[in-house]
């Protein structure tokens, strides 16, 4: 037998709670609220919104206030693209001969720009080379510090040395010496001139002139003689010049004091011939 389900029984209107005498009860205020009125709620970001619009406003206004203005303007001439022809000069242009123009004289032998030997000299004991042309390590050689100098050379870009040297009488000899340089990143010829002239100027009891008709030239006198055992004592005298690519060098050696005189005519007559 099935069981019989009993219904519950039905619920009948809710019978209204009784309202105390006093009337009906007021809600409870909430914990941590005041009384008195309720401050209003600011709203954020619309004086921000205001102040950008403001200024995209003025910079828009302000790029239309340029264009009226720059329209209103009259139109600037541009400069013709075109440029006026220049008028040729009339005649000829000198053409330098081999013997006017100094770079082919300097690239040619160098040994031809030399001073001659003078007529009744004899050989020098100076007399160095092959030829008449120093290689390097021959030219370095003749300085104190051969080393030293050869690097320095190598570094100076030396080209070439070419040399001649006499004897005049039996008191003097003379050795000149033409030093070129490539200068391709260094004045060589230059810087060499002057790097002797500083050397030879601390010499003791030194006299020192200027070369005439040269920009660097220096001509130099000592009248301290040099003394080794066994030999006599040698005086000295140099002069030193540069002109483009070639440095000019000139030894007076002997056993008396050279003049002046003597290494500036020397000097003197050698860069002429440059």
């Amino acid at each position: 037998m099935e069981a019989l389900e009993v219904p519950e029984p039905e619920a009948g209107p809710a019978e209204p709670e009784a309202e105390p005498e006093d009337g009906p009860a007021e809600p409870e205020a909430e914990a941590g609220e005041t009384e008195g009125p309720v401050p209003p709620v600011r709203r954020r970001g619309r004086t921000a919104g205001l102040i950008a619009g403001a200024v995209a406003l003025g910079v828009v206004a302000g790029g239309c206030v340029g264009y009226v203005v720059q329209a209103g303007r009259a139109p600037t001439k541009l400069p013709p693209l075109s440029q006026p022809v220049l008028r040729q000069g009339k005649g000829t242009v000198p053409v330098l001969t081999a013997a006017e123009d100094r770079r082919v004289r300097t690239d040619g032998d160098l040994r031809k720009l030399l001073l001659p030997k003078p007529r009744g000299a004899r050989d020098s004991v100076l007399e160095e080379g092959v030829d008449g042309w120093l290689d390097l390590p021959e030219y370095a050689g003749s300085f104190k510090d051969p080393a030293g100098a050869f690097q320095g050379l190598l570094s100076d870009e030396l080209r070439r040395v070419a040399v001649t040297s006499w004897r005049i009488d039996s008191t003097y000899d003379v050795e000149i010496r033409l030093v070129q340089y490539r200068q391709e990143t260094t004045l060589g010829a230059h810087e060499h001139a002057t790097g002797q002239q500083s050397w030879w100027e601390q010499e003791p009891d030194t006299d020192s002139q200027s070369v005439p008709g040269t920009g660097d030239g220096v001509a130099f006198t000592h009248a301290r003689p040099h003394t080794e055992p066994g030999y006599l004592p040698q005086y000295e005298a140099e002069a030193t010049a540069s002109r483009g690519d070639i440095d000019m060098e000139v030894w007076v050696v002997g056993t008396k004091p050279v003049p002046m005189k003597k290494v500036m005519d020397l000097a003197k007559r050698q860069m002429g011939r440059l």
